[in-house]
């Protein structure tokens, strides 16, 4: 039985070292393989990364790292990203948009300055006014009324009569709501100066204008006179009136009259027309423009 087992023995020892031969064999012939790829590598490392000098002047090899590569991919891709967007960005789009609407509200606001300006240049006459002019009447305290009184401010001028049925109520009514929004507007500056003058100064005494114009403002002035000089000053704002100059006392009679309040710049020439059409909220911002527009000129305004 022993002489059986040794031959077995045997063969399997020899077989065992032959494969063993083998593995060695194809070992070795890999390695050389591995080693020239890790030296092709290693050269071509050191193509990319040229070596640096220490500061003895011998040449030291760069030391390789990963983090500059990574955060100049992440620069490139910023650059990329940015780029793609073109020269514009959100926030140059909305800068553009509000520099462009500022501009055009602003060259409309001038334009219709402008228009206004030149409206109220062609009122002008050669030498005097148009719509205005000299007069002499008398305030509701006796005393003398002139344009110069109205100068320095803008005065809102109003032709009526208080036995008018209708009409000079609602206008007068108007009046009374314009004072108030421009008032509020200016905050109280007192440039503004509300005037009725009567149409009919012989039932118009003082007391009677004065009883009348309390029952719509207490900030309009009533101006009257006699007939000719009322009529005087009706020719100088080109208002149409009808009143009787010969009545007698206690005599019913018609006036008719036209029915326009006249806007007055502060040197005393006209500037604008309000009538019937316009609503208190309209009138107001017509005034406040044209206050507005003499404010920015820097020309002076009497607010006592």
């Amino acid at each position: 039985m022993a002489s059986t087992m040794r031959p077995f023995t045997q063969m399997v020892g020899r077989a065992s070292r032959s494969t063993l031969l083998s593995l060695e064999r194809s070992s070795f012939r890999t390695i050389p393989s591995q080693n020239a790829f890790l030296s092709f590598r290693t050269k071509s490392a050191q193509l990319a990364y040229p070596p640096t000098l220490r500061s003895n002047g011998l040449p030291s090899e760069r030391s390789f790292s990963t983090t500059s590569v990574r955060a100049r991919a992440r620069t490139m891709g910023q650059l990329k990203a940015r780029n793609s967007t073109g020269p514009f960005s959100w926030k140059s789009a909305l800068l553009f948009v509000i520099t462009g609407g500022a501009m055009i509200i602003y060259f409309r606001v001038e334009k219709e300055r402008l228009a206004r300006k030149r409206v109220a240049e062609m009122s002008k006459g050669v030498g005097r006014p148009k719509v205005g002019g000299p007069f002499v009447l008398k305030d509701l305290n006796g005393n003398q009324y002139t344009e110069e009184d109205l100068k320095g401010k803008y005065s809102f001028v109003y032709f009526g009569f208080t036995h008018c049925p209708d009409i000079c109520p609602d206008e007068l009514d108007k009046m009374a709501e314009i004072i108030d929004r421009v008032k509020e507007a200016t905050k109280d500056e007192n440039i503004f100066l509300p005037v009725f003058v009567t149409c009919d100064p012989v039932r118009d005494t003082p007391e009677v204008l004065r009883s009348y114009l309390q029952e719509f403002h207490g900030d309009i002035i009533g101006l009257t006179g006699t007939y000719e000089q009322v009529k005087h000053m009706c020719k100088q704002y080109r208002v149409y009136f009808s009143t009787p100059q010969n009545v007698n006392p206690g005599e019913d009679y018609l006036v008719d009259h036209s029915i326009y309040f006249y806007l007055m710049d502060p040197e005393g020439d006209f500037v604008e027309c309000i009538g019937r059409q316009d609503t208190p909220e309209s009138a107001t911002n017509v005034i406040l423009q044209h206050i507005n527009d003499w404010k920015r000129e820097g020309k002076p305004l009497k607010k006592d």
